[in-house]
């Protein structure tokens, strides 16, 4: 018999579990696309870091950047792709149902 917490971990996903991986799926998954610059912002990371973590969902197909040139400067959006969007949202539901799952130390009985 298969419990809530056994199919809980179907949807977990070790690529978008990563902190600034997890956050950077939740801001994108809010917006349909957001400029580099401005999700950097709102992590509060370098651009270095940013770089790493988001070329680690683009290999796992999980967002695509879209790049322009805007006041004469290159510029990155990145949006989350159809499989990155249903990945965040089984990841966020494997985790609330982990959480959910477990017994509670101040649960009765």
């Amino acid at each position: 018999m298969t419990r809530p917490i056994d199919e809980a971990v179907d949807g977990f996903d070790a690529t978008i579990h990563a902190p600034h991986r997890l956050r950077i799926c939740a801001l994108l998954d809010a917006a349909a696309e957001a400029e580099f610059s401005v999700v950097r912002e709102h992590l509060d990371v370098s651009a270095p870091v940013l770089s790493k973590q988001v070329a680690v969902l683009v290999d796992a197909g999980y967002v695509a950047q879209r790049k322009a040139v805007r006041d004469t400067r290159q510029r990155v959006w990145l949006h989350l792709t159809d499989a990155g969007r249903a990945a965040y949202r089984g990841h966020v539901a494997a985790l609330r149902a982990i959480v959910e799952g477990w017994p509670r130390a101040d649960a009765p009985g």
